[in-house]
């Protein structure tokens, strides 16, 4: 039952807009989900009424096997998640399995230590060498499904840094645009092409997109995998970076086309709100390796993206010492590490995003992330 609830949690909720008391309006709510159309029901009042989950057999269903497989796996990992208490609060959380502890009720804290020092996320992973040997899981928790999941980091402090054609394949398809050369130079770069995202343009799982009408009709969708730096370092050698990963989420690079090949920067085309979905969780790096797994993108059901890490241009270490190399990193910082061939925009025609489209992220080791365009 824990393995069915934790299922529909990574779904991301559906939710209807509340009426004027603050609660959910009941409702049951068709989705598709990487392919597999589910019922669920959105919260009242912050409480769960009802799951149902409905897997489609062919042509999904060997899929569908394969992704419950990793699902028991990923059921065994550690996360750590933000979520809303029902007071509308913002606290850290130890998920695992179906269930989530909040952060202060799952680690002995001696008494001279303040719990306000793990407070957000960021304390939390400036803590982690200290709080992972004091984890103490007491009780059932909460059920996953019974909370209302954040980004990891709602509203980073530090920098989100992005890869931009960082996959051969990805390289190639951009080639297809034919539009601006800063964008669409064939060749495999030679060195790490580094852009920023705004931190207001992070968003959760379930949260929504919103299509920018008015500026841009040419939205687009890059699943990622994204490195959480663990410890402030500067001048790190590719030797000893993996050291200073703390762990890996997943991030969608959604991006306004027609903007970024407007402006020479591509800061605006990559930072409308709602334009950087982010989470469900971290993994710590202790878990998995990020080096090599498998990461894929849905838009409707319909699989767009399909690569492993392992085939990145330039390596996760290889960033860190780039980036770093006159630039201070310090714990929290993201970076979005580039997204495989597949999106919109290599399509003839292209097929970019359009209101109602559910795109879905799966990235192996960690699990899914699902947003609805409106």
């Amino acid at each position: 039952m824990r393995g069915v609830l934790h299922l529909a949690t990574s779904l991301g909720f559906c939710r209807n807009e509340p009426h004027h008391t603050g609660h959910w309006i009941l409702r049951f709510v068709r989705a598709h989900h990487c392919g597999r159309p589910i019922l669920h029901s959105p919260l009242v009042s912050g409480k769960l009424i009802s799951s149902l989950i409905i897997l489609r057999a062919s042509p999904f269903k060997a899929r569908a096997m394969t992704t419950a497989d990793q699902t028991m796996q990923e059921d065994k990992v550690l996360k750590l998640a933000s979520f809303l208490t029902d007071k509308e609060e913002s606290i850290v959380g130890i998920a695992r399995g179906g269930s989530i502890w909040p952060l202060q009720d799952a680690v002995d804290l001696p008494a001279d230590v303040s719990p306000s020092k793990i407070k957000d996320m960021v304390g939390v992973i400036c803590h982690w060498h200290f709080l992972q040997s004091r984890i103490n899981l007491k009780g059932m928790g909460f059920q996953l499904s019974s909370v209302r999941l954040q980004a990891p980091m709602p509203r980073p402090t530090g920098a989100i840094m992005c890869i931009g054609k960082n996959y051969v394949d990805h390289v190639k398809e951009v080639d297809t645009w034919k539009t601006s050369p800063g964008i669409t130079a064939p060749d495999v770069p030679k060195y790490p092409i580094v852009f920023t995202k705004a931190p207001q343009s992070v968003i959760g799982p379930g949260d929504i997109i919103q299509y920018p009408h008015k500026i841009s009709s040419q939205v687009d969708y890059e699943a990622e995998l994204a490195v959480i730096i663990g410890k402030a370092g500067r001048c790190i050698k590719k030797e000893s970076a993996m050291s200073y990963v703390f762990g890996y989420t997943i991030l969608n690079d959604i991006t306004a086309r027609d903007l970024q090949k407007r402006h020479q920067q591509w800061f605006l085309g990559k930072s409308c709100d709602t334009f950087c979905p982010m989470g469900p969780w971290i993994v710590p790096a202790s878990e998995i390796n990020g080096q090599d797994v498998q990461i894929q993108c849905w838009v409707n059901g319909e699989l767009r993206q399909n690569g492993r890490t392992s085939q990145m241009i330039f390596s996760i270490p290889e960033l860190i010492e780039t980036i770093s190399a006159g630039t201070t990193l310090q714990p929290g910082d993201i970076i979005a590490t580039g997204t495989p061939s597949g999106v919109g925009s290599g399509f003839n025609p292209p097929r970019h995003l359009v209101p109602g489209d559910i795109v879905c992220i799966r990235i192996e080791g960690i699990g899914e992330l699902q947003n609805r365009v409106e």
